[in-house]
């Protein structure tokens, strides 16, 4: 008599068992590289987002008027140049409103306040004498051009440049962490000294970054001397909400503008 073929219970019950094993094995597998793939990716985003945002510090800060640059620990402020060229003269006389400079090139012309030899006195003292004048115009033309402080403003400077130079300068910019974001402040005027957090409410605002540790962003100045320029110092630390993972950034910026 032929014997039945055929799979037991008990055969059935371990097979399943096994498949159960290998199954729960792969998923495990394929979802830890998932993962890994992630966690990979996000580190290289952060790591991009640290080199953008320490590339536009580092930009904006390298056309910095040179004695502009000041810190609190958490923001920076300081005065951006726009045009320089080399005075002939500086105002004189009773109503000291105008002096003749070289050109800029191309034809240029150029608008904002004018710095001379910001050294000695704070760039952000306004008062006559100093190193900062009242808004100027410096028309376009053939040398000598005539910079005029704009509604009859007079202003006597209080130093010489060894050179001869002077900037043209725009309205102050601060940069300030407020929770994650980095936010960057302009036309909000010149304050004698910087403020404890972002300037005054009002003033433009724009983002430049958005995954920072809460209270992580840290800036350093080193004052320049005769001998060398400004050195900026910032760092700050990337976060990821999800994975809780940081990535720290730290750069240091040389300011190379001269008097």
């Amino acid at each position: 008599m032929r014997r039945s073929t055929g799979f037991t219970l008990v055969e059935l019950v371990i097979v399943i068992v096994l498949l159960a094993i290998v199954a729960t094995i792969s998923v495990q597998f394929v979802a830890l590289s998932t993962q890994g793939a992630i966690d990979v990716s996000s580190r290289q985003q952060r790591s991009l987002a640290g080199v953008v945002i320490s590339e536009q510090i580092s930009r904006q800060l390298r056309e910095a008027l040179p004695t502009s640059v000041r810190a609190n620990g958490t923001c920076l402020e300081w005065i951006p140049i726009t045009a320089a060229s080399n005075y002939l003269n500086l105002p004189a006389g009773g109503s000291p409103n105008s002096f003749e400079a070289v050109p800029l090139p191309s034809s240029r012309s150029a608008s904002g306040r004018v710095v001379v030899y910001g050294y000695g006195k704070s760039v952000y003292d306004t008062s006559s004498p100093g190193p900062i004048s009242p808004p100027a115009t410096m028309p376009a033309g053939s040398s000598p051009v005539t910079v005029t402080f704009d509604g009859g403003a007079t202003h006597r400077f209080a130093r010489k440049s060894p050179e001869k130079r002077f900037y043209v300068v725009d309205d102050p910019v601060t940069l300030c962490q407020s929770g994650r974001w980095l936010y960057r402040y302009k036309n909000y005027g010149i304050n004698s000294s910087i403020t404890a957090g972002p300037p005054v409410p009002g003033s433009d605002r724009e983002v430049l970054a958005a995954t920072l540790q809460a209270g992580s962003l840290m800036f350093d100045v080193t004052p320049p001397t005769l001998q060398r320029g400004a050195v900026v110092s910032f760092s700050f630390i990337l976060e990821d909400t999800a994975s809780g993972e940081t990535t720290a950034v730290s750069q240091e910026v040389q300011i190379r503008n001269v008097p």
